[in-house]
């Protein structure tokens, strides 16, 4: 049995549907209507819920925005769901409801539940308001009619009255709740016909289910992974949640090395990989929105092994390490053997990531990583790529040049490195690296861009480091104009 709160309710599912999501859960089990579908692909922010989770380390809850069509309800094992509909409180509508009604901020009102979640998480999470983060928390929302000039402002003026909510007052209560429900020591379970979702709250529960269950397919925030039962329509038969396994959230640096656990979402790790990696700040930023950076882990991203992720292409730059487990035993593996071909990994049977070790920069100014798409925010790449070189007394020592979207997986350009290796830092040296990177790829056409286009960038964005690098007037007039 799966056990966790909707508002102030207690739900005990055990045969729920383990492929049902919670917007499935809300409008047809509990006909909560006010969370909308949208595009039942986490794009639209239509039907954005509140997660309320229970702290492990400072046992206080931590609000977070969700897209209720990409989360299962497997994975709510003792959290709250917080709905547009809990929010009044008694006859007086919340701050972030009367701010939208104040400042004109909805008219067709379809979208209108999700924004209003979205601002009730960071009514929760902010003392201030401002209007870049508040940009960011409300990036995942999307407004066909009202514009989003006046939604900002209510955003903007909501924390004003610095009241209490329920929620503040409730909190304890909410706490003990989620608490009692954390302690339970059996392995939460639905089972719906021969299909079953388990969430186990240990590694070593999560390394002896999958013995017992080789095809089952792990799932994290399920960002990717839900798509096949949305969009596919598929029916997966065994479901193995990580989102519970606090162990494998951690992120500590030790040896050389920043450690991030496999199920760590990019909310939990980013600031502390931008502390380590300044140059990876836009890549961050630009990865998904707010909810989706909520729910997806690092693990995830990789074990996906998607052609156009864009994280696998800094982490095979770092010579970044995976260390996988199966029952009681682990290895290690780089990252860049962890790719085989399109979908295919080294992963064996039972076999899971268990952590990600990165090596720390000895000179962060270094690396440099380029994402080129179509939109600038929420959008796959059409090229992405990461570029290291270590140069001494003006000669390249050392080159580490990743491309992704160029090929079936994510992977060095050995081709173009080899032809910088050893050779002087000149731009004629950087033309034939470009030029050898057409040994490197033979990118596909897709809507996303041509093959003639990918390889055309992918050259430009060498010469683009190059430039970069030895920043001058002029160069930087040659970025603006040519790159």
């Amino acid at each position: 049995m799966i056990e966790f709160l909707v508002n102030d309710k207690v739900c005990a599912v055990s045969d729920a549907g383990a492929n049902t999501t919670l917007l499935e859960y809300l409008r047809e089990d509990l006909r909560l209507k006010g969370t909308k579908e949208g595009c039942a692909s986490g794009d639209c922010g239509a039907c954005t819920v509140t997660l309320a989770c229970l702290s492990s380390e400072t046992q206080s809850l931590e609000y977070l925005s969700a897209n209720s069509c990409m989360t299962l309800v497997g994975s709510l094992d003792a959290k709250q769901v917080i709905t547009v509909e809990y929010l009044e409180d008694g006859s007086d509508l919340h701050s972030c409801q009367k701010a939208m009604v104040e400042h004109h901020g909805s008219q067709c009102g379809f979208c209108t539940p999700g924004f209003v979640m979205s601002l009730f998480t960071y009514y929760k999470t902010h003392d201030v308001a401002a209007h870049e983060t508040l940009k960011e928390a409300l990036g995942g929302n999307l407004c066909r009619c009202t514009g989003y000039r006046p939604i900002i402002s209510a955003g903007l003026h909501m924390l004003s009255s610095g009241n209490p909510d329920k929620f503040e007052r409730n909190c304890d209560e909410t706490i003990v709740s989620l608490g009692m429900m954390k302690q339970k020591t059996e392995i939460p379970v639905i089972v719906e016909n021969e299909k079953q979702f388990f969430c186990p709250r240990t590694s070593d529960q999560l390394a002896q289910l999958l013995l017992t269950h080789p095809e089952a397919r792990v799932v994290a925030g399920g960002t990717d992974l839900v798509l096949e039962i949305n969009q596919s329509l598929r029916d997966i038969k065994t479901l193995i949640s990580v989102s519970s396994v606090e162990e494998m959230k951690t992120i500590s640096i030790s040896d050389g090395h920043l450690i991030i656990g496999a199920a760590a979402t990019f909310s939990q790790f980013q600031s502390t990989l931008i502390d380590n990696f300044p140059n990876l700040r836009e890549l961050i930023g630009r990865f998904g929105s707010l909810q989706i950076r909520n729910q997806c882990t690092l693990g995830g991203n990789i074990a996906n092994a998607s052609p156009v992720a864009d994280m696998p292409v800094f982490l095979i730059a770092m010579n970044t390490t995976l260390t996988l487990r199966r029952g009681e035993d682990r290895r290690t593996i780089l990252i860049e053997d962890f790719f085989k071909s399109y979908k295919k990994t080294a992963l064996k049977d039972s076999e899971f990531i268990e952590d990600i070790r990165i090596p720390m920069l000895k000179n962060r100014g270094t690396l440099k990583l380029y994402k080129i798409s179509k939109r600038f925010e929420d959008d796959i790449s059409s090229v992405c790529t990461a570029i290291n070189l270590e140069i001494k007394d003006n000669f390249i020592q050392e080159s580490n040049i990743v491309f992704g979207a160029m090929a079936e997986i994510p992977k060095r350009a050995r081709h173009c490195e080899e032809a910088l290796n050893g050779k002087s830092w000149t731009e004629e040296t950087i033309s034939e690296g470009m030029q050898a990177l057409e040994q490197d790829f033979s990118p596909i056409s897709d809507f996303r861009g041509s093959s003639e286009y990918r390889l055309e960038v992918s050259k430009n964005l060498l010469l683009r480091y190059f430039l970069e690098r030895n920043s001058t007037p002029e160069s930087l007039i040659r970025i603006t104009q040519y790159v």
